[in-house]
């Protein structure tokens, strides 16, 4: 259990950090919170000949309004999200989750770029990124980009950051005031990868949903957007059937593994009753 021998560097700034991974390649990694590369390294699943510490660089961290939107950086520790009072107000989604990853130990060191940004579809942050619509700030050397969560992730550890890019910040735009949000996640015991989790955004008017916006975690080889199932709820009172059929369609697009939390049927099935339990709480948080 004891990781094979690297070299370690802690940049300063992020253009000293993106020079460094291009310049050293394939055998150097980032790192953030650690809680994913770490044991991968110690189990010798992940043997990288330099690590790069992201911890030192101060323009990662921190939590900012921009016009309609709130940024996040990438180094920003779920503990810090859930203390913070601007995102208790316009995200709260993003506190409900933060509350539900791992444990106090974990979510004080674990940053919410890492969570984001390795592909896992066990985190949880990635589908509640892309129910809000967000977009990802990526840096590499000599360039800088925006990537929306919609689009970065590939497959199972696979994302759209090329080769000595980091992800600097998180661009959320803020909700609709008045919004409903609630993130779902069934799991074995507490600090579990969810069996299947969900996460709902949406707006009311005049009784009836107006706006909906769903995204699934761990029931596929990526997070999921689930357009679907929240346009079926889009003009409804979210009646019983209505929520039966947005449900459907979420465990339609579901192809999640038989594993140790279920066999991939049960896990499917799971898919749709997060989201059901998800919009109920959601519509009864909407002013």
């Amino acid at each position: 259990m004891i990781p094979g021998a690297f070299a370690y560097h802690r940049p300063k700034s992020v253009k000293e950090a993106v020079v460094m991974l291009a310049d050293l390649g394939e055998d150097a990694r980032p790192l953030a919170g650690g809680h994913s590369l770490i044991p991968m390294m110690k189990l010798r699943l992940a043997a990288p000949a330099h690590l790069v510490d992201l911890g030192g660089i101060d323009e990662l961290k921190g939590i900012r309004a921009d016009g309609a939107d709130i940024v996040i950086g990438a180094m920003t520790t779920q503990y810090e999200l859930i203390a913070d009072a601007t995102l208790a107000v316009k995200l709260p989604i993003i506190r409900e989750t933060a509350l539900l990853i791992a444990d106090p130990q974990v979510r004080y060191v674990g940053t919410l770029g890492g969570n984001i940004a390795n592909g896992d579809p066990g985190n949880d942050m990635p589908a509640v990124m892309l129910c809000l619509d967000a977009s990802y700030h990526v840096a590499g050397k000599g360039s800088e980009r925006r990537i929306p969560a919609r689009e970065f992730y590939e497959g199972a550890y696979m994302t759209a950051l090329e080769p000595g890019e980091v992800v600097t910040a998180v661009r959320i735009p803020v909700p609709e005031e008045g919004h409903g949000a609630a993130y779902e996640k069934l799991k074995r015991k507490v600090g579990d990868y969810a069996t299947a989790a969900a996460a709902v955004i949406l707006t009311q008017s005049e009784g009836r949903v107006a706006t909906c916006s769903i995204g699934l975690t761990n029931v596929a080889e990526t997070p999921l957007w689930a357009e679907e199932a929240a346009r079926i709820v889009v003009g409804s009172a979210l009646d019983a059937a209505t929520v039966k059929k947005a449900a459907a369609a979420a465990e339609a697009i579901a192809s999640p593994a038989s594993d140790n939390r279920g066999p991939a049927e049960y896990r499917k099935k799971m898919a749709g009753v997060m989201v059901a339990r998800a919009l109920a709480r959601a519509k009864s948080r909407a002013a």
